[in-house]
């Protein structure tokens, strides 16, 4: 069994294998604690915020629709410092590898591939798998559409070098702009639209080894 107690319906996100740098941190989310299971001696349960690794943390997600939310933050001091960050959601798939949920995520440009399990199971499988190295993750990125529109830009050709956070299109959705970003440095092995295409959910944009 894993150390230590952890909530069953704690989940582990972090960014998933086929983007991950050496270092980037998983967090791991749990939900308010349940007042129907909650007891006196328990003690006092605090503000019923979600924890973040741990900690009760005054943030909640704002949904729009399928596709697009907003991620906030509460600050403290006046009304209206909160902090506010623009969210697209793709549609979540199985890793059939490990049984993780895999779900693409555009924040700001940047698109990235989460990966979330329930922290009891990633727990496990880190413990399974300690002292037997660190993969190397250097195999090709596919960037593929999370939304459905139509291409109004394409900033790179087979064979370019990109920069992590250089922009390589531009998607029109939803009558806004949305620019996509390489996930991490490489070179453009395919293009696989043109201005004017339109695309739906999951379509093939852009491979980079």
């Amino acid at each position: 069994m894993p150390d230590g107690d952890i909530d069953a319906r704690a989940v582990r996100v972090g960014v998933a294998a086929s983007a991950r740098l050496e270092g980037d941190p998983a967090i791991t989310v749990a939900p308010p604690p349940d007042a129907s299971t909650h007891l006196p001696q328990d003690g006092d349960p605090g503000p019923a915020f979600p924890f973040v690794d741990g900690i009760a943390t005054d943030v909640r997600l704002e949904r729009f629709g399928e596709v697009r939310a907003r991620l906030v933050e509460s600050a403290a001091g006046p009304a209206g410092t909160d902090l506010r960050t623009d969210l697209q959601l793709g549609p979540v798939r199985v890793d059939p590898g490990h049984g993780t949920r895999l779900r693409e995520v555009v924040v700001d440009g940047w698109r990235i591939e989460v990966e979330v399990e329930f922290e009891r199971r990633a727990v496990l499988r880190a413990r399974a798998r300690r002292g037997a190295g660190v993969a190397s993750h250097g195999g090709p990125v596919e960037v593929r559409a999370i939304i459905p529109g139509r291409v109004v830009a394409v900033s790179v050709v087979v064979g370019d070098s990109v920069e992590a956070g250089q922009q390589i299109l531009v998607v029109e959705a939803m009558k806004m702009q949305n620019e996509l970003r390489a996930p991490r440095e490489g070179a453009v092995e395919r293009v696989g639209v043109a201005v004017g295409d339109t695309i739906e959910v999951g379509d093939l944009l852009v491979v980079i080894h």
